[in-house]
């Protein structure tokens, strides 16, 4: 296991009223919880991932560069949400009234988030700007729910962090009916054969979020379980490795906007536009692990975008 990937282990400790993460080695708290505008409010079908989009010129102004980035009519993503939300909640990954209650705080469910909680047939999940903090929650229950090799034997079990429930993606999952723990890689939702178990631990451990500086491989956070269920889903819906880390950058960018946004002027900057910009690059640690973004963010002025799911809590 590399340096990189070990390099910061999040720690729950769930005493008191806030949520309180310690990152070994880069000590910082989480568990800001975020409260974006969660209803969708979608005009016509969005534009497919696989579609090509305009390209950003060189040097954009914002506003150019924000909707390459994260487009505000949304993504939609080559993979169907089924009735995953229904499952969720039958098993008990999800206490349905404690979802739904939280985003009554947050203007409610749109209708399309109150389906993919309660339908059958759900087609592609669509993100965007609005429901980007629903998304969240709804593929961190189904990374931490669903039953897989990483969970049971990689990083999140090493008994020198004391055990899987000490982590945010964990300890901090309080959406759930009981434990969050007593529902860890306990379910079926997905099952894949030996070929796409190896994909999804491949792609895993080159996909690095800039809350951490951990590899969705272990994924000790909701941004990284999240992940962990996305790429399962991708790969037993047989989308390709390379068009998994496309998605795998779009979703990030909806949920670190600032992030994303400021690598896209980083990336401008050396005249490559965010449609050229290599997706398993921009993915790495080098860019987007919290210490190669810090080392990037020192060498151009940050971008500021509004929304997004980057807190690290329900």
């Amino acid at each position: 296991m590399s340096e990189n990937l070990l390099g910061n282990k999040s720690l729950w400790h769930g005493a008191g009223a806030g949520v309180a993460v310690i990152a070994v080695g880069t000590a910082f708290i989480l568990g800001a919880i975020y409260g974006p505008n969660v209803r969708a409010k979608l005009k016509g079908t969005p534009a497919l991932l696989t579609q090509t989009t305009n390209a950003t010129p060189p040097n954009p102004n914002a506003a150019t560069l924000a909707e390459a980035v994260v487009p505000s009519a949304g993504i939609t993503l080559p993979v169907k949400w089924g009735d995953f939300g229904k499952q969720l909640v039958e098993k008990g990954v999800i206490d349905r009234d404690q979802f739904t209650a939280l985003y009554k705080d947050r203007l409610g469910l749109g209708p399309n988030e109150q389906k993919m909680l309660d339908g059958d047939d759900n087609g592609y999940i669509i993100i965007t700007p609005d429901n980007a903090g629903v998304i969240l929650n709804l593929l961190w229950a189904l990374g931490l729910g669903n039953k897989n090799p990483i969970l049971d034997t990689g990083p999140m079990v090493d008994k020198q962090y004391g055990g899987a429930g000490r982590f945010a993606s964990t300890g901090g999952w309080s959406l759930a009916k009981g434990d969050a723990m007593e529902h860890y890689s306990k379910y079926n939702f997905i099952k894949l054969n030996k070929n796409k178990q190896s994909l999804v631990e491949r792609v895993s451990q080159n996909i690095f979020r800039p809350c951490c500086n951990n590899s969705t491989y272990f994924p000790d956070c909701n941004h990284g379980m999240a992940m962990l269920g996305l790429l399962e889903m991708m790969a037993s819906q047989g989308v390709s490795e390379n068009d998994m880390y496309k998605i795998a950058l779009q979703v990030n960018s909806y949920w670190f906007p600032d992030t994303y946004l400021t690598l896209a002027k980083y990336e401008a900057a050396k005249n490559i536009s965010w449609e050229n910009a290599d997706p398993k690059k921009m993915l790495g640690a080098e860019y987007s692990s919290a210490s190669g973004y810090r080392a990037i963010q020192s060498q151009i002025q940050p971008a500021q975008q509004s929304g997004g799911g980057g807190g690290c809590g329900v």
